[in-house]
């Protein structure tokens, strides 16, 4: 069984996210979405919200033959890889300045565990254009993030913007 790693704190899912998920499904058997702490980023939404949203918006998603599992972790992401069994991590790019920092990123992990490879998957170009960052700024501002997200994850950021 081939099973691939995404992972990401998804501070919110975006459609570029989904993206991502829905062409790994092609490659993998088992896709496991790794929801990520990372307090440096100072998350809007808190794991479990996160870990919600993940699992609502993917589900359904992609290749039929492929399960999905939504799956919270706080360690490196190669031990994550290491305790859902990965083979693969699966790490999406939207422009090459995403690239130095993902090139460095595969080169920690290869040396930290040489069996796992990385694999990089280019957003379409409707997507290339999205962070989480700015859909969170967006929203802030009372701006419609509409194009960006899920109708459920605008709903929420909405709800927890006051908005």
């Amino acid at each position: 069984m081939r099973i691939g790693l995404y992972a990401g704190t998804f501070d919110p899912m975006t459609l570029g996210h989904l993206d991502i998920i829905r062409r790994a499904t092609h490659l993998v058997d088992r896709l496991v979405i790794g929801v990520a702490v990372n307090r440096d980023k100072g998350p809007l939404f808190d794991l479990d919200e996160r870990v919600a949203m993940v699992a609502a918006a993917s589900d359904g998603l992609g290749n039929s033959a492929t399960e999905i599992i939504v799956y919270p972790f706080e360690n490196l992401l190669i031990d994550c890889a290491n305790d859902v069994g990965a083979t693969v991590i699966i790490r999406g790019l939207r422009a090459v300045a995403d690239f130095e920092y993902e090139y460095q990123m595969v080169g920690m992990n290869r040396v930290l565990d040489p069996q796992i490879e990385t694999v990089f998957l280019m957003a379409e170009a409707k997507y290339q254009s999205i962070a989480s960052k700015l859909v969170k700024e967006i929203a802030r501002l009372g701006g419609d993030v509409s194009k960006f997200v899920t109708p459920e994850v605008s709903a929420a950021l909405h709800r927890k913007l006051g908005r």
